[in-house]
């Protein structure tokens, strides 16, 4: 029996294109900028070995999700339908980065609080820095504990667009 295929679309948005990336369910899998194509193949690597990803049209869901989201509707990114692969541990912290109030940020250190482990910080960042749905997932919301904007996948310059956009403020 062959793999479900994914379906590929390259978006355009205010900070450069994404690869949005969705099962035949209409979910978002893998959400990456696309001109970090390593971190895309790593997330399909690791998460969907085997599933052939095709060129497409991403779901309505999640099209007018992200669309609406960059044209301020930032509450639209609750509409996105999504998924996830990981071990538990990443998918306790990617579901923690989920419950930081959009316009909010919080440190690597009150996240590992939050998922019960708060000498694990630095496995919490590296789980952050390991998320495949970049901006759904908000790995963005995360500074560093004096307030640094410190590493995301796409670059600290859109870390940067992202929380402004949000209207981000510290914890």
């Amino acid at each position: 029996m062959r793999p479900e295929a994914l379906t590929l679309e390259v978006l355009a948005t205010p900070i450069g294109e994404i690869d949005v990336v969705a099962d035949a369910r209409g979910r978002l899998r893998v959400l990456e900028f696309h001109d970090q194509p390593q971190r895309l193949e790593r997330a399909l690597r690791l998460h969907h070995r085997g599933q052939p990803v095709e060129a497409g049209v991403a779901p309505v869901a999640v099209r007018d999700g992200l669309t609406a989201y960059f044209a301020g509707d930032l509450a639209a990114l609750r509409t996105v339908p999504w998924t996830i692969g990981g071990t538990a541990f990443q998918q306790q912290v990617w579901t923690a980065l989920t419950e930081i109030p959009l316009g909010a940020t919080t440190s690597y250190a009150r996240l590992a609080e939050q998922v019960g482990r708060p000498a694990a910080v630095r496995a919490v960042g590296a789980a952050n820095g390991a998320n495949p749905i970049a901006i759904v997932v908000p790995c963005h919301r995360v500074i560093g504990t004096g307030g640094a904007l410190t590493g995301y996948g796409g670059g600290v310059e859109r870390k940067r667009w992202l929380l402004a956009h949000e209207g981000g403020r510290a914890l």
